[in-house]
């Protein structure tokens, strides 16, 4: 039973750091709160994401979610690996195409990166 505040983690009968130590003598990881730009805008995720893919990157490459303020250039939103297969959805301009990944994120890369994937029988 928790006696302590609400949301409160009790303490342990061993002393061990409730915190610090999951069952069966393993530690885990601190918890860190991500900031907003961890998340995934709701526009640039596709849902169910997608189990067929057309496309593969050649390279590892940088993302975007889409313009930058003001029709500026935008910052990375990540990295997707060399390998990674998408669905190309698009091509737009400054030479990215828009494609979605295994993830359900909808995102630009650039179009010279992707490698056409041969049909499956």
């Amino acid at each position: 039973m928790n006696d302590g505040p609400p949301g409160s983690v009790p303490e342990r009968r061993d002393g061990s750091d409730p915190e610090r130590r999951g069952g069966e003598g393993f530690l885990r990881p601190r918890f860190e709160i991500l900031g907003e730009e961890s998340l995934v805008p709701d526009d640039n995720v596709v849902r169910p994401a997608p189990d067929r893919f057309t496309h593969e990157l050649m390279r590892s490459e940088p993302y975007f979610y889409g313009a930058g303020a003001e029709g500026g250039e935008p910052e990375p939103a990540g990295r997707l690996p060399a390998g990674a297969r998408v669905v190309l959805v698009g091509v737009g301009g400054r030479g990215r195409c828009r494609v979605v990944d295994g993830r359900g994120r909808s995102v630009e890369v650039a179009c010279d990166s992707l490698r056409e994937l041969l049909p499956e029988a």
